[in-house]
């Protein structure tokens, strides 16, 4: 008769999982950059705005992108935020640090590595888990992408191979109007 697994037995196994998943995202490529489909053009202040079509779905898509002010170090291209819109709705909103970010540091509820990283929205800040995407990407959470097509500051703290990074926006400007129409979201204070 077999006994029951003990409590540190299962944190053990907890851990493990973790550990394997962890490796398996870091070896996963997430792909190219999005592509360029359609023509962008500028949706307020430094945001510029991409629309297409599915060309197997009929999809209304629709990319909003604004690039950091700083280039960070190791890096020959600035930082990015993307949010992807598709047929009205809000579908993923990317933090795009354009180089080599350290390994995911925290487990999501669900197992999938996640990267902490520290946000400041105009003079708030505050701790996310974000999911850590091939070690090319940071997947945000709708809350803070709310915040942020609202802020006139924004920055993002993540760890790098070489320790913490700050990429610094600025997102004042954005035709909040356009945003509603394309991705069903407003802005919120944080």
């Amino acid at each position: 008769m077999r006994k029951p697994l003990s409590g540190i037995s299962i944190v053990v196994l907890f851990l493990a999982l973790v550990t394997v998943g962890s490796a398996f995202a870091q070896d996963r490529d997430p792909g190219p950059e999005p592509p360029d489909r359609g023509t962008g053009m500028s949706a307020g202040g430094k945001w510029m705005v991409f629309e297409s079509e599915d060309s197997m779905t009929a999809a209304k898509l629709v990319r909003f992108e604004l690039e950091s002010e700083n280039t960070l170090p190791d890096s020959d291209r600035r930082s990015k935020i993307i949010l992807y819109c598709k047929n009205g709705k809000l579908d993923l909103s990317d933090f795009r640090p354009n180089l080599r970010m350290s390994g995911p540091n925290r487990p999501g509820f669900w197992g999938q590595p996640q990267m902490e990283v520290t946000v400041r929205v105009d003079n708030a800040h505050s701790h996310h888990g974000w999911n850590w995407v091939g070690g090319r990407f940071l997947s945000m959470d709708k809350g803070t992408t709310r915040e942020l097509i609202g802020a006139r500051l924004f920055r993002v703290e993540f760890l790098s191979r070489r320790g913490p990074q700050i990429a610094e926006f600025s997102p004042a400007g954005l035709d909040l109007g356009k945003v509603h129409s394309a991705c069903d979201i407003s802005p919120k204070k944080p």
